[in-house]
């Protein structure tokens, strides 16, 4: 059964953004590829535009034909096991979805706003075989996917509340400072229910440790921004160490700003960054 979708409706090209010019280059397939056979991986890429909030990129159990790269915005993938939905997986800008397996383990979906690469599979593996640099690339992309979510559903295993949103504050710090933002201010599109789902508690455990976290200085939040004030206590208490409690401290001054990573506005391979307002 085909898997129509929202992203196989349109296949073709709706910008001509080269991988050279994309802002992501250094965290994606390409980084280590030479000019020529970077525009070798460049023919194969598809660019098919932008998705809005809820667009449907893929089904639950449907083939991977192809590798998707998020360029802007953020992804989504969730799966329905006894009737119930859960938020498994979250892709940020330069991060890549089909890399652990042949069929989609839940349903893809934008985020919010969201601008990918689609990479098919037969072209990328014919080209890996004839472009070691690639092929090793690729190999370390899988090795990093899988062993981050398997020591991140290890932690969530045995974590309480507390611990699991410091895990989750934990790694999306590092994830956008790897990206070149700020480690301490960002914005986090998924609303807390949608934490709730990913970390296997309820929405209202979710408003309740928040509200501990900013009573003990540890975060601030307005809205989807998130103020990290105490990053070593946060990962203090994510690997279950005793974490004494801190008195409340006022808000960042929101001057000078830092340098944070809009999700709908994240710079991708065409440069732009449109206004988002932020939502509750």
């Amino acid at each position: 059964m085909a898997d129509n979708n929202d992203l196989t409706q349109r296949r073709g090209d709706a910008d001509d953004v080269h991988c050279r010019h994309c802002s992501l280059r250094s965290l994606c397939l390409p980084q280590s590829l030479d000019d020529r056979d970077l525009e070798r991986f460049n023919a194969i890429v598809r660019r098919p535009g932008h998705f809005k909030k809820g667009s449907l990129l893929a089904r639950e159990g449907a083939p991977l034909h192809s590798l998707l790269v998020v360029r802007s915005g953020s992804l989504k993938q969730v799966s329905h096991t006894g009737g119930r939905e859960q938020l498994t997986r979250f892709f940020l800008p330069g991060e890549l979805d089909g890399l652990d397996t042949l069929r989609y383990p839940g349903s893809v979906r934008a985020l919010e706003a969201a601008t990918i690469c689609d990479i098919p599979y037969p072209s990328l593996d014919t080209l890996a075989t004839q472009l070691p640099d690639l092929r090793t690339q690729l190999f370390r992309s899988m090795s990093r996917t899988l062993r981050e979510d398997r020591l991140l559903m290890g932690h969530f295993t045995h974590q309480s509340a507390e611990q699991r949103l410091a895990t989750l504050l934990c790694e999306l710090s590092e994830r956008f400072r790897r990206r070149g933002y700020s480690a301490h201010c960002f914005r986090f599109s998924k609303s807390r229910a949608e934490i709730g789902s990913y970390l296997g508690i309820a929405m209202e455990t979710v408003s309740r440790v928040l509200g501990q976290f900013q009573q003990q200085g540890l975060v601030t939040t307005r809205g989807r921004e998130v103020r990290i004030h105490d990053l070593a206590a946060l990962e203090t208490l994510a690997r279950g160490d005793r974490l004494m409690m801190l008195s409340p401290v006022p808000a960042v001054p929101e001057s000078p700003e830092p340098r944070v990573l809009p999700l709908t506005a994240a710079r991708g391979g065409d440069g732009r960054a449109p206004h988002r307002r932020l939502g509750r």
